[in-house]
């Protein structure tokens, strides 16, 4: 007894037949190999074994509770709301003091050099400015925001 095909078929296409994806005449020679080939047949088999173990396997979803991120009562919403605003408070306030002391040793600076700092951390403070303004925006209008999964 041969334990090799001569003309294996791919694996895809085994898998193709057997979730019923191939059409009748690419499944008439699949079918008929099958008949013929016992090494073809044994991999045939495994393939529905994989499958069958996988579509009858329970899984179990998680609660919508645990998808959801947002603070659960008031005094958290309030705590978080107030951390963002003290982390945004310090990054101005930091932006701010540099830039003072940015301009207060400049009397030596070059020109170019003075543009090049005030040009980085003004840049880098607008974009942060139109990233949460962007934010605010999108939250203000988003339709889905209660939403809860």
């Amino acid at each position: 007894m041969v334990d090799r095909c001569s003309t294996p078929f791919d694996e895809a296409l085994l898998s193709a037949y057997l979730d019923g994806e191939l059409t009748q005449e690419e499944s008439q020679p699949v079918r008929l190999h099958l008949e013929g080939c016992a090494p073809c047949r044994r991999l045939y088999d495994e393939l529905r074994e994989i499958r069958e173990a996988t579509m009858t396997t329970p899984f179990s979803v998680p609660d919508d509770g645990q998808w959801d991120e947002r603070p659960r009562s008031a005094l958290s919403r309030v705590l978080r709301t107030a951390g963002w605003a003290l982390l945004l408070a310090w990054l101005g306030g930091l932006a701010v003091t540099l830039l003072r002391e940015v301009a207060a040793e400049a009397g030596g600076m070059p020109m170019h050099e003075l543009l090049l700092v005030f040009g980085l951390f003004g840049g880098a403070l607008l974009l942060l400015l139109s990233v949460l303004l962007d934010r605010l925006q999108n939250y203000k209008k988003d339709r889905y925001r209660r939403v809860e999964r």
